[in-house]
């Protein structure tokens, strides 16, 4: 150690290692937030949902599409694989798709029920693995005969 002239050469010292164990930990801290950053290492979930029928009666040849509301009403459910924590809902566009990250692990997805809508495409369970995409398609019956 060295001995500074005005006799604080212990407290100087102390200081010092204060500084450079601080600096240390920042730096540590800011490898740990690189290494566990999920941006690239998470995997998508994405499918087209298609809902029907949205009309009381279809006619052959005419076609009864579902309003953007129809789709707006409805969310894609992602449960943890214990089926019951929930880990996101996920909305579904104008045109029936959706799309999201999630880290890797098995998950149960699902929908929202609106009024009597069901589907056999779901709860299923997805493995999504890091950098890999998922498509999970799910046909909501409405119910409306």
């Amino acid at each position: 150690m060295r001995q500074y002239q005005d006799g604080n050469s212990g407290k100087m010292d102390r200081v010092l290692l204060g500084i450079v164990i601080i600096l240390w930990g920042i730096v540590l801290t800011a490898g740990c937030l690189q290494v566990g950053d999920s941006g690239g290492n998470e995997g998508i979930l994405q499918g087209k949902v298609s809902i029907g029928p949205i009309c009381p009666v279809e006619r052959p040849g005419v076609t009864c599409e579902p309003p953007p509301e129809a789709y707006a009403a409805r969310k894609v459910v992602v449960y943890g694989e214990d089926g019951t924590t929930l880990v996101k809902v996920v909305a579904i566009d104008a045109t029936g798709q959706y799309r999201t990250s999630l880290p890797p692990g098995t998950y149960v997805v699902d929908i929202n029920r609106a009024g009597i809508d069901r589907s056999g495409d779901v709860p299923k369970t997805v493995m999504i693995r890091a950098g890999e995409t998922v498509t999970l398609d799910i046909d909501i019956d409405t119910g409306i005969r």
